[in-house]
């Protein structure tokens, strides 16, 4: 149960991290607007209707349908492995980032985007939920392997 707590409780933090930043962007920021932050960082205000880099942005039923059921496998997954080792963190990681999108996608129909670093394109704090949350995953998939399946 406790894995459980913990999963939903990271679940919570990065939605509510993404949704409160991204309802701050819109009131503060006009869409296509730039603010420099630091070198080589700004903050900007833009859509993306597809998924990484704007990839498939016509497909949106597609990417709704595939994103659901990738997020139902990894909690499949974590109810059978609850014993594993920190697997709580990237599952709450995440099931928090890709909600926060997913509440983008259903609310306008793409998500906002507002992170700009000068050689990537523009992101947000679900999309970085989601990047830890992979790294995390693959180290608590090598943390839980059994030592003698490496052999």
């Amino acid at each position: 149960m406790r894995s459980w707590l913990r999963a939903g409780g990271v679940l919570a933090g990065v939605v509510a991290l993404d949704q409160a930043t991204k309802a701050l962007v819109v009131a503060g920021i006009e869409r296509g607007e730039r603010d420099p932050i630091l070198p080589g960082v700004e903050l900007v205000h833009v859509r993306n209707r597809g998924i990484a880099f704007g990839l498939f942005e016509d497909r949106a039923g597609l990417l709704t349908v595939v994103t659901v059921v990738a997020l139902g496998l990894l909690v499949v997954y974590f109810a059978l492995h609850l014993s594993r080792p920190l697997l709580w963190l990237p599952t709450g990681l995440l099931l928090g980032g890709a909600l926060g999108n997913l509440l983008d996608r259903a609310r306008q129909g793409a998500v906002t985007d507002f992170i700009d670093l000068s050689f990537w394109p523009a992101f947000n704090l679900a999309d970085v939920a989601i990047t830890l949350g992979v790294g995390a995953l693959l180290l608590a998939l090598e943390a839980g392997r059994d030592d003698t399946a490496r052999a």
